[in-house]
C-alpha cells in the first residue's frame, strides 16, 4: 500500500452518491471444466517455485494476465470519482444457487460444487478438474489472486524457528503437539482499495525559542517558551492498494478470543503482481470466501485512510517541534475503486483449550510472497511467572549490593 499527497487541484464532480460503477472482471472466464491449453490435461496446479500454472501431464506452464494490466487499475486515482467495483466485489446476494452442478465434458457425469467451501471440484467418475471462473451472484469468486511464490518447505523453517525460539516459555501442551508439518495454505479474501480524497487540517502547533532551568524550592524545573501558531493544511491524498479484510472472522480483533491481529502484522502484499483469477491456482491449497459487502467495508477503509492522512501530514509538520495538536480534521473521498482478492498465507493454527472450559485460536502466519512471519503460542503462565520472579529476585539483590558498597 503507498499514498501520495499533491497539491489540491479543482474538484471533479461529486459523485460518491451514485450507484458504484462496475469493472467487468471476469470477460471470457470459463466455468466447467478447465484444461491445459497444449495437452488438454485438467491435472493444473501451481508451481510455487515459478509462480507459473502448470499441467501435471505434459508439463507445460503458463500464466493468467496480471489483473491490474488487464482491468487498468493502475489508472490515475487523481481522476477517480464515485464508486468502481470490480464485479467480484459487488454485494453478496444471500441466494440458493450456491449450490452449482457442473456437466462434465470429458464423461458426461454431473457434479456438484459448493460454493460456500471451494469453486473447485473432481468429477468423481473420470477425475477431471472442474472449476468455476465466473463471478456468480454470492460473491464466491473474487476479482484477482496473488499466487503463492513461498515453497511449503520454506514456511515449515520459518514456523518452526518461530515457536523454536519461544518453546521455552510455551504451554507443555502445546510444546508435546506442536508440528509445523501441520501447516496449511490457504488463500485470505480482502477488498483492494484506491482512494482519491482532499484533506483539510486546522489547529495550533508550537515552536520552541528558549529552554531554561528555574530553582522551584529545593529543586531545579525545566522550562521553555514557544511561540503559536495557527497551523493549516489543505491537500489533495491518493491511497494506492490500501488491503482491507473481507472475511467477517478475521475482522474480528477481539484479542480476548483470537489472534486475528497476527494476520495483519505480516502485510504488506505485492497487490500489483496479482493476476487474473483461475480458479487452477486454488489447487492444493484451502481458501475462504468472502462474507462481507461495501457497506461494511467501506467505513473502514476511509479510517485507515484518514489514519495515512495524518501520517502523511507529519511530513510537513517539522518546525513545530512542541508538536501540532488539531482542532478540525477534514477528509472527503472524492472517488475509490475496489477489487476483491485472494491473498496467500501459509498458516499454523493452534486451539488452546483453557482451564476455565474456554478456547482460543493462536495463529504462526507466514506471507507467502515475502516470508514475513509471525504468530502466538500458548503460554505456561506458571514458569513465566517463576523466570519473572526470579528476574526480580536478581534485579533486587544487585541493586542491595550496589547500596552497600556506595555505588
Amino acid at each position: 500500500m503507498s499514498m501520495d499527497a499533491v497539491e489540491p487541484e479543482t474538484p471533479p464532480p461529486a459523485t460518491a452518491d451514485d450507484a458504484p460503477r462496475v469493472i467487468n472482471t471476469d470477460d471470457g472466464a470459463k466455468d466447467g471444466l478447465a484444461k491445459c491449453a497444449r495437452c488438454g490435461s485438467t491435472e493444473i496446479s501451481l508451481n510455487v517455485a515459478t509462480g507459473h500454472l502448470r499441467c501435471g501431464y505434459c508439463r507445460f506452464e503458463w500464466s493468467t494476465d496480471n489483473a491490474i494490466d488487464a482491468f487498468n487499475l493502475n489508472g490515475d486515482i487523481s481522476k477517480l470519482t464515485g464508486i468502481l467495483v470490480g464485479s467480484g466485489s459487488s454485494d453478496i446476494v444471500p441466494s440458493t444457487e450456491e449450490i452449482l452442478t457442473f456437466k462434465c465434458t470429458a464423461c458426461g457425469a454431473e457434479v456438484v460444487i459448493d460454493t460456500n467451501t471451494s469453486t473447485q471440484a473432481r468429477c468423481h467418475w473420470c477425475r477431471n478438474t472442474l472449476s468455476m471462473n465466473q463471478q456468480v451472484p454470492n460473491g464466491a469468486v473474487p476479482d484477482m489472486i496473488l499466487p503463492f511464490s513461498v515453497e511449503k518447505a520454506t514456511a515449515v523453517e520459518k514456523i518452526a524457528h518461530f515457536v523454536g525460539k519461544r518453546k521455552f516459555f510455551a504451554h507443555p501442551t502445546f510444546r508435546a503437539e506442536f508440528n509445523a508439518e501441520n501447516v496449511m495454505g490457504v488463500y485470505l479474501p480482502y477488498m483492494v482499495v484506491d482512494i482519491n480524497a482532499h484533506a483539510r487540517l486546522s489547529g495550533h502547533g508550537e515552536h520552541q525559542t528558549r529552554s531554561y532551568t528555574v530553582k522551584v524550592g529545593d529543586k531545579n524545573q525545566q522550562r521553555y517558551d514557544a511561540d503559536v501558531y495557527a497551523v493549516e493544511r489543505d491537500f489533495d491524498i491518493h491511497v494506492n492498494d490500501l488491503t482491507v479484510e473481507s472475511s467477517s472472522d478475521r475482522l474480528d480483533q477481539n484479542t480476548s478470543k483470537n489472534s486475528n491481529n497476527i494476520i495483519n502484522t505480516i502485510m504488506p502484499f505485492d497487490v500489483e503482481n496479482s493476476v487474473r483469477y483461475d480458479s487452477n491456482y486454488l489447487a492444493g491449497f484451502t481458501s475462504e470466501r468472502r462474507d462481507s459487502n461495501l457497506d461494511q467495508l467501506t467505513p473502514i477503509a476511509h479510517t485507515q485512510a484518514e489514519d495515512i492522512t495524518r501520517h502523511k501530514v507529519n511530513d510537513t509538520l517539522s518546525f513545530y517541534d512542541r508538536g501540532v495538536q488539531w482542532s478540525s480534521e477534514q477528509v472527503e473521498v472524492r472517488g475509490q475503486r475496489w477489487v476483491s482478492a485472494y491473498l496467500p498465507v501459509w498458516l499454523y493454527s493452534y486451539q488452546q483449550r483453557k482451564s476455565n472450559g474456554k478456547t482460543f485460536l493462536h495463529y504462526v502466519a507466514v506471507n507467502a510472497r515475502t516470508g514475513e512471519t509471525m504468530g502466538s503460542i500458548p503460554l505456561h503462565q506458571s514458569r513465566l511467572l517463576l523466570v519473572s520472579g526470579i528476574v526480580q529476585l536478581v534485579g533486587t539483590v544487585i541493586g542491595l549490593v550496589l547500596v552497600a558498597v556506595g555505588i
